[in-house]
């Protein structure tokens, strides 16, 4: 493993702020934690990219559970369809998960990438 606990320490505030970015656009916009974790851990923390993606998931059932607090509180939860979510999201992340251990790094990032522009056009262009 390249980074160890003892880069923690030298890396300072870095990754208490990049865990404070991705959990406040989670609770504000409900954006995965992914998508703004992965490329800040590559920048910042000097993660390969695999590490990167297998540590934001690490991380955000932390994120998920302690964002959804607020909604759950003002009745903004829709259990039925968080349920079903679930039941996919979880076949899915396995699936996802078995197949990134086998793409190059490079691809990951690029694949990583015009996903992440993708998702921006639309919003750009469409709205939420």
């Amino acid at each position: 493993m390249k980074w160890q606990l003892g880069g923690l320490r030298r890396a300072g505030l870095t990754p208490i702020l990049i865990g404070a970015s991705a959990g406040t656009l989670a609770g504000l916009m409900g954006v995965g934690g992914g998508l703004i974790m992965v490329p800040l851990f590559v920048a910042f923390m000097g993660t390969e990219q695999h590490q990167a993606h297998g540590t934001s998931l690490a991380v955000i059932p932390f994120i998920a559970l302690f964002g959804a607090l607020p909604y759950v509180t003002h009745h903004y939860m829709r259990w039925d369809l968080a349920l079903y979510v679930a039941v996919g999201s979880t076949l899915g992340v396995i699936l996802g998960a078995r197949l990134m251990a086998r793409l190059p790094a490079r691809l990951l990032r690029r694949l990583f990438g015009l996903f992440v522009i993708a998702v921006g056009v639309r919003f750009v262009l469409f709205g939420g």
